[in-house]
């Protein structure tokens, strides 16, 4: 969850503020918070496969946790420490980050807020945008892909150009025998 929240918030953030946010400092975040996400948590998975109990405030020196103990202890104090790269990151960016230029600044939405400046205005458009397909903002911003895909979207030679869901509509539509010779699953009276 933590890292979908922080993924999240770099995906939107180019579209909330108007302005990206540094790629170096993100880099840096995300170590941090991977390298010590996994030695804070996954040591203390290991400790309790070694049958540490859970809740105790203190371990005697003979149960053999202390060691790795003090080892999840010192990342958890980076994973928290990873999160000022984050919070520089992210007022840096809104004061001083790069701006934004177009709509769609990864370059591959398809829903209709990628269509849309950056950052949006509060009415979001100024006519009502007409919608043909599923993917609004990717045939506005790749049109000549459109007739590129609809070409590909045909069957082929052997069925005399026609689109799949023509063809598949003239097989639904054909008329069903039943009771042919051969058939395991018709009663013949035999």
């Amino acid at each position: 969850v933590v890292f979908a929240t922080y993924a999240g918030i770099y995906f939107w953030f180019p579209k909330m503020t108007g302005r990206m946010m540094d790629e170096r400092l993100g880099k840096w975040h995300f170590w941090t918070t991977f390298i010590g996400f996994h030695g804070t948590f996954l040591v203390q998975h290991w400790l309790g496969n070694e049958g540490m109990p859970r809740r105790y405030a203190d371990y005697l020196p003979s149960d053999g946790f202390t060691f790795l103990n003090s080892f999840s202890t010192i990342f958890a104090f980076v994973l928290g420490a990873s999160t000022l790269p984050f919070i520089w990151n992210v007022f840096k960016s809104y004061r001083y980050g790069e701006v934004v230029t177009v709509d769609d600044p990864w370059g591959y939405g398809n829903s209709l807020e990628w269509a849309t400046s950056c950052p949006p205005p509060r009415h979001n458009f100024t006519e009502l945008p007409r919608i043909r397909s599923e993917r609004p903002a990717f045939e506005l911003h790749y049109p000549h892909m459109v007739e590129r895909m609809k070409a590909e979207a045909h069957v082929g030679p052997g069925h005399g150009g026609k689109h799949a869901s023509t063809v598949l509509e003239k097989e639904r539509h054909e008329p069903l025998t039943v009771g042919d010779e051969g058939d395991p699953g018709t009663d013949t009276g035999r």
